[in-house]
């Protein structure tokens, strides 16, 4: 890496940090827009820039406040010789990326072309496919879960409305693990006869919609009746609409997490919560 000390906040070095917020804004509105993130996205925080660098993803530059500008030099073999490393003081930080950056450490990542639907159709999983999600804690939180949970074949499949899982936010929450789990966006879904539930079915990969229904199956007892070497993908809709009536047109079978309600008035668990539990309950069946 090659140390740039940084002081002002009109460096044009540093332009890819400038007035974060405002261009997390532009994403925000359309997360596929290309021209919002130009190719480009935000690690924050150590742990999640220290995973950045050891991911597939090429590291464009780092920016840190002095006093932890020697705890990253260890990464300098793992990066391009030429890798600029800008130090600034902490007033300098904050001034450019427009708020109060206490993480202290910051890395532009260059986005590279994701995988396809069929690309990631051989993989062992379990799969989770997210109809709608645009809430970005939601979105990190499953991602981590997959990572934690659903062991190295996992993959997550996004329908075109979900929010970017590159998204600032999305990957601080998912401590970085949106680097590590593969995804895919799916084109033509949640049409029932549509190619993406097609391809999904021909692969031989079961589709759960996972729904507070009492008449849906419970899900241990689902996974109790799998054969050893079935493979499913677990269908997730957002807080509030749920899981569209459409999309749940091509699940195979709809589960449900049993519960024991303190309050009539709860009838669903947080999505990411619910995906935790589902993961759990289908990890079982590698440690019977």
């Amino acid at each position: 890496m090659i140390r740039i000390p940084v002081s002002s906040i009109d460096d044009p070095r540093i332009a890819d940090y400038a007035n974060i917020r405002d261009a997390e804004l532009m994403q925000r509105r359309d997360p596929l827009d290309a021209r919002a993130h130009r190719g480009l996205f935000i690690a924050e925080g150590e742990l999640v820039v220290r995973r950045l660098v050891g991911s597939g993803f090429p590291t464009r530059s780092l920016f840190t406040v002095d006093r932890h500008a020697d705890k990253l030099a260890d990464l300098a073999p793992l990066l391009p010789h030429d890798t600029p490393l800008y130090v600034a003081p902490q007033d300098v930080l904050n001034g450019v990326v427009g708020f109060n950056i206490h993480r202290g450490v910051l890395a532009v990542g260059l986005r590279t072309p994701p995988p396809t639907l069929a690309g990631l159709l051989d993989r062992s999983g379990p799969f989770l496919i997210l109809e709608d999600l645009c809430n970005h804690d939601n979105l990190g939180g499953i991602f981590r879960n997959a990572a934690a949970l659903g062991g190295t074949g996992s993959a997550v499949l996004l329908s075109a409305r979900c929010a970017d899982p590159l998204y600032r936010k999305s990957l601080r929450v998912s401590m970085g693990n949106t680097l590590a789990v593969p995804f895919a966006r799916l084109d033509d879904w949640p049409a029932p006869a549509g190619a993406d539930a097609s391809a999904i079915r021909s692969a031989g990969i079961q589709t759960w919609a996972l729904t507070p229904a009492p008449d849906a199956t419970d899900i241990a007892d689902a996974v109790a009746e799998l054969r050893p070497d079935a493979r499913v993908a677990m269908l997730l809709g957002s807080e509030g609409p749920g899981i569209s009536e459409e999309a749940m047109r091509t699940a195979d079978r709809r589960v449900r997490i049993a519960m024991n309600r303190a309050s009539p008035s709860v009838d669903s668990l947080n999505v990411a919560v619910a995906a935790a539990i589902a993961l759990h309950e289908l990890a079982k069946r590698s440690t019977v």
